[in-house]
């Protein structure tokens, strides 16, 4: 008999390939891997049309789309992580010198005020540097996944046929959240971004989460046990990657190898499964979501994920 195939999405890195290459495979189901290139696009596609069954997705956009509804849940896979210190950059010019000058001025945020690396920036320079982020004006470049969000009215949209990248380089952004530019006036506005980082995670005890995995509500409810087997399947691809780190198994590691690594060295596995062993983390990241606007009822942990994974480790 075979196994109902289940569409997932999902990128293909080091914690999932043997997923994706068939070294682990689940016991109650097949993956049927759907490729969508920007991964955000299959973000966007799940939350306004619940078109995958199995789905990456951004946290804060994920805590967003529960709050509205959406029929979907997650399990704590978290299978992005990253630090985002180096994410802001500011405009040399503008008269920031600290991350205090930024109150008062116009910063770009990459696509949606809900993005997380946005939220996590944020929460970086309210609770480390002091910045009152209410009297900021925040410029997007793009729409929230989820289309009934409605940001704070310090939130606004950026001026048509204009480019962030442009805007920051020229002075008319003081400072932007997620984009790339390459001009001599344009630097990190927190220097040895990976050093505070690391500081930070020594100091709170976290390793900011920036993707986990949602499951469709109508098969959660269909299926008892297969949030659990797809917790599984995520955790054992994630264990022979990092044996592979810790033997130096991996050719050509990229970014993100490398900073696992880093992480490693500090506190054991980079990347740990499951609800207990990030919950200092989730609870940081909805109290960001919480402060900053991106929800507006208050949510616990326990809430966010599957009741038959909340006691699973991997």
């Amino acid at each position: 008999m075979s196994l109902p195939k289940l569409k997932t999405v999902t990128r293909t890195q080091g914690n999932n390939r043997a997923l994706k290459d068939g070294r682990v495979k689940p016991q109650t189901f097949e993956f049927d891997f759907v490729e969508v290139e920007p991964l955000i696009a299959g973000f966007r596609r799940m939350v306004r049309a619940s078109e995958f069954d199995i789905c990456e997705m951004a946290i804060t956009t994920y805590v967003c789309a529960r709050e509205h509804g959406k029929p979907m849940t997650a399990i704590a896979v978290p299978l992005v992580r990253a630090f985002h210190h180096g994410a802001i950059l500011v405009n040399r010019s503008a008269g920031v010198t600290s991350p205090k000058d930024l109150e008062g001025k116009r910063v770009g945020v990459n696509r949606g005020y809900t993005v997380t690396t946005g939220v996590w920036a944020r929460g970086i320079l309210e609770k480390e540097y002091g910045v009152d982020l209410s009297k900021i004006t925040w410029v997007l470049s793009g729409d929230e996944h989820v289309a009934e969000y409605k940001a704070p009215g310090n939130v606004v949209p950026i001026e048509a046929g204009k480019k962030m990248e442009d805007m920051l380089a020229s002075g008319e952004l003081a400072a932007a959240i997620g984009v790339d530019v390459k001009h001599p006036d344009v630097a990190p506005l927190i220097p040895n971004a990976m050093d505070a980082g690391l500081a930070a995670m020594k100091r709170d005890g976290h390793y900011p989460i920036n993707h986990l995995v949602v499951i469709r509500d109508e098969l959660i409810a269909k299926h008892p046990g297969l949030a659990t087997d797809v917790f599984n399947a995520f955790a054992q691809s994630k264990r022979l990657y990092v044996e592979e780190l810790k033997a130096g198994a991996i050719e050509n590691p990229d970014a993100a190898d490398k900073l696992h690594q880093r992480v490693m060295e500090i506190g054991g596995d980079p990347l740990p499964y499951g609800v207990e062993p990030n919950r200092k983390t989730f609870e940081t990241l909805i109290a960001h979501a919480m402060s900053q606007g991106i929800i507006t009822k208050p949510v616990t942990v326990d809430d966010l994920f599957a009741k038959e994974t909340l006691g699973l480790v991997g």
